[in-house]
């Protein structure tokens, strides 16, 4: 059967019992998806089932993998010790992983977004900053004080990049939600967005069909880059 917009799964975060069902629950943000739909594809969230990778794999003509209030398990890209303030959350990681892994492996278009954009470059063999405002002298506020929907700085996207052929600029405003980032990229990834206070902002691998990370969350439409990134993902999701 054809389908009219491409099939975006989007990964969701959970929680275990308490406030809103005193059982296990997803969770997404309405914008998440109000983004897919609003470039084009039909967004369709995908829980935390290993054994559903190949399946929904099958079915995917993209993926996007969401932020979270939680971290990469420092282990998995070699680090020896954990920060004091990293949490993790262990089924979701390994689903994402898997999930992730799966889509580079058959070229399928993948979007990482915040922490999204974190574990990709992880899966693309790169390592973390476990805490920013312990490794980074004079850092920005990465967890931005005013409301997500606002602006918290800037970022320059690097020319020559596929991220600054699509959004057109060398320089976005960006929200800021986050207290981890990329450290070492892995081989052949592509940095494409600092922020002022040198933090990796962007990430993209030139040998994928579409292959990026960004470290804000675009599905906010702080700018007219966010609303073109999306766009040029669902573009490159319909082949």
């Amino acid at each position: 059967m054809s389908r009219t917009r491409p099939l975006i799964g989007l990964t969701l975060d959970s929680e275990e019992g308490g406030r809103y069902s005193s059982f296990p629950w997803y969770a997404i943000r309405q914008n998440y998806m109000g983004a897919v739909w609003a470039a084009g594809g039909l967004p369709v969230a995908i829980s935390h089932e290993v054994d559903g990778v190949t399946p929904y794999l099958d079915e995917l003509d993209g993926l996007v993998v969401t932020g979270g209030a939680f971290d990469v398990d420092p282990s998995l890209f070699g680090a020896t010790s954990r920060h004091d303030s990293v949490v993790t959350k262990e089924r979701r990681t390994r689903f994402e992983w898997d999930v992730t892994e799966g889509a580079l492996r058959r070229d399928k278009p993948v979007l990482g977004i915040c922490g999204g954009q974190q574990l990709l470059n992880v899966v693309l063999g790169g390592t973390l900053i476990q805490h920013i405002p312990d490794a980074i002298a004079d850092a920005l506020a990465h967890e931005q004080p005013n409301p997500r929907d606002e602006a918290g700085h800037t970022v320059t996207v690097e020319r020559d990049t596929l991220l600054h052929r699509i959004v057109g600029a060398d320089e976005l405003a960006v929200n800021s939600a986050h207290h981890q980032a990329a450290e070492r990229v892995g081989p052949d990834v592509v940095i494409d967005a600092l922020a002022p206070d040198g933090v990796i902002e962007g990430i993209e691998h030139p040998g994928y069909r579409f292959c990026i990370g960004v470290q804000w969350h675009p599905e906010f439409h702080i700018s007219a880059g966010d609303a073109k990134l999306f766009a040029a993902f669902l573009a490159a999701c319909r082949g």
